[in-house]
């Protein structure tokens, strides 16, 4: 006779659902917008429908269609978003891109930051939570955390644009410092920029990017060189925002890019701000401050997300000006044509992409993997490249298309107008209200104050562009391969001197 096998329990599942999601951003978190401080971000009509995005993507965890691509188990048996966990193989990173993928197509590839985004390292704390020293717990817990509920988090690494050519000890009344601990935890005074969506998160991830802390000095910079996360509702903590396009936005048939994919950018002001001793990783230790960025994985991966999240932003971008085109009545010509293959031939390269860093990673921490790093630091400096070419062959292409329209969509509704713009407007196999339509969302994306700001965040995101390519020939040196580099230019050198031939196959 079998003995009967215990059932096991399937793993309890606490993701976080769009209601609650909604729910959680009433915490008493203070966000300032035009001279005033926001009551309820979800109700404000400068972030409403940008939380409803968000929410959207939450509740895509619990939904069968969307469900078994988005969530899986970690090691330990907790349930969450594919991304939210370590990988410990190509399998789990094409998951990975998979569920990346499933809720970017929901934004069409619009939102840079969401809560995926900065899983990136918050997974990575699962098995690298050691590097942490005396703070390890802390980041183990974070894990857990963040994991469980997937937590949306955003980060500030920038210093603002003050006095960049001081020392940052030299500019401690505004780069993030600390001013005293005590039993309870450290207090913090200074400014971060940008604080991308951060109205709509959770808790934000402070720290230094990579190329200040390659300038901090151990004896000098220990009052700088920290590394926490504070809950939104953290005394003494404010977001002051800039404007919203979301607010500005005049109708969903005028903007219908800005009006819901707003992630509104902030500075992140700390006045003395309390955070507690569980929600530190570095304190006061330079040579930490300095090695997470590499030590985490945050950089591989980051890089995975948004390679998955530019390469659908350009789909619609290519589905976009097809229909562009098509409307204008040029598709057929040779010069568009061309255009429209090299806007496909982008796409693939980012494709090809993202299928590199998912099928050969590299070692991680712990018995994890990540993306290969010089995969994600060609990918890095090739996405941060592209947008301004993409625009480019939409102003190119498309040229005054986008501008022939309407002031708004109360025009179509004018009984006096109703039989210029059907004859005038009309596109080519299309109404005049489609073809406006169609255009008002091309200039939105492509032309309008949201579509600017994306052109800026595309660009710097990632960091600066001198940066991003000092970290690619750093990163090269550290591996070795500037050496095999230049040791096949000897092997070359060595196949000849000043009498002729010294390889013997040619002599």
């Amino acid at each position: 006779m079998s003995t009967p096998q215990t059932p096991v329990a399937a793993p309890a599942d606490t993701l976080l659902n769009g209601a609650e999601y909604l729910a959680s951003l009433d915490d008493g978190r203070e966000v300032w917008f035009r001279g005033e401080r926001v009551g309820k971000v979800s109700e404000h009509p400068a972030f409403r429908n940008a939380t409803r995005t968000i929410a959207r993507l939450y509740d895509a965890l619990h939904e069968p269609g969307y469900r078994a691509q988005l969530v899986g188990t970690d090691r330990s048996g907790l349930c969450t978003h594919a991304f939210f966990k370590p990988a410990y193989s190509a399998d789990d990173l094409r998951a990975a891109r998979d569920a990346i993928a499933v809720w970017q197509r929901l934004t069409y590839g619009w939102m840079g930051r969401t809560p995926d985004y900065k899983a990136a390292f918050m997974a990575q704390l699962a098995e690298g939570h050691g590097f942490y020293g005396e703070y390890a717990d802390n980041a183990l817990a974070w894990y857990r955390k963040s994991a469980s509920r997937c937590l949306y988090m955003n980060h500030v690494l920038i210093d603002p644009p003050v006095d960049r050519h001081l020392a940052r000890v030299d500019v401690r009344d505004v780069y993030v410092s600390v001013d005293r601990d005590d039993d309870r935890g450290i207090y913090v005074s200074g400014a971060k920029m940008v604080a991308t969506g951060s109205a709509l998160t959770h808790a934000t991830f402070v720290a230094v990017n990579s190329g200040t802390a390659a300038r901090m000095e151990v004896g000098r910079d220990e009052d700088m060189a920290l590394v926490f996360i504070t809950d939104m509702s953290t005394r003494g903590m404010k977001l002051i925002s800039r404007g919203s396009y979301e607010l500005d936005a005049h109708s969903p048939f005028d903007a219908p890019l800005a009006s819901r994919f707003d992630e509104n950018d902030a500075a992140v002001v700390f006045d003395n701000a309390f955070v507690p001793w569980e929600n530190v990783l570095v304190y006061r230790d330079v040579e930490r401050a300095k090695g997470f960025y590499a030590e985490s994985g945050f950089f591989n991966r980051f890089n995975l997300q948004s390679c998955v999240r530019l390469t659908i932003k350009l789909e619609f971008c290519i589905g976009l000006m097809l229909k562009g085109v098509e409307a204008t009545g040029t598709a057929d010509f040779r010069g568009v044509q061309s255009q429209v293959g090299e806007l496909i031939a982008m796409r693939d390269t980012l494709q090809a992409f993202v299928t590199a860093m998912v099928s050969d990673p590299q070692p991680g921490i712990g018995d994890s993997v990540v993306p290969k790093l010089q995969t994600a630091a060609a990918a890095r400096l090739y996405m941060t490249n592209a947008w301004h070419r993409v625009r480019e062959i939409f102003e190119c292409t498309l040229a005054g298309a986008p501008i022939y329209t309407v002031s708004g969509v109360e025009d179509l509704a004018q009984p006096q107008l109703h039989d210029t713009l059907q004859r005038y407007f009309r596109g080519t196999g299309l109404e005049a209200p489609a073809r406006i339509k169609l255009f008002k969302l091309i200039w939105d994306a492509m032309y309008s104050e949201f579509a600017g700001r994306h052109a800026l965040y595309e660009r710097n995101y990632a960091g600066n562009q001198d940066q991003q390519r000092l970290d690619a020939l750093r990163w090269s040196e550290m591996r070795g391969d500037t050496d095999a580099f230049r040791a096949l230019v000897d092997d070359c050198l060595a196949d000849y001197d000043t009498h002729g031939w010294r390889a013997k196959h040619l002599k």
